[in-house]
């Protein structure tokens, strides 16, 4: 379930701070959103696929654990970004 490399370089773009960031806080929940978001879908026809279910149980606890840096961090950007992902809703 690994993204595409042009999905990858769009999220980037799209959620960057600045120039050269690949790394921040928001690009990383960006990045998980959309792993979160594909891994349910096939999850939704794969009903026994267990070990995809906790894969993505993992994932969901390291965005919050991200969400929750950037809420101490920075709360009007915390708000921001969950409106711009659409979690949280």
């Amino acid at each position: 379930m690994a993204l595409l490399q042009e999905r990858k370089q769009e999220i980037i773009s799209d959620y960057q701070v600045h120039e050269t960031d690949t790394g921040s806080a928001d690009v990383q929940v960006a990045m998980l959103t959309e792993r979160i978001n594909k891994l349910s879908l096939h999850l939704r026809t794969n009903k026994k696929d267990h070990s995809s279910r906790a894969g993505l149980l993992k994932l969901i606890g390291r965005r919050k654990r991200l969400l929750a840096y950037v809420m101490k961090e920075d709360p009007s950007k915390y708000r921001a970004l969950i409106g711009r992902l659409g979690i949280r809703g």
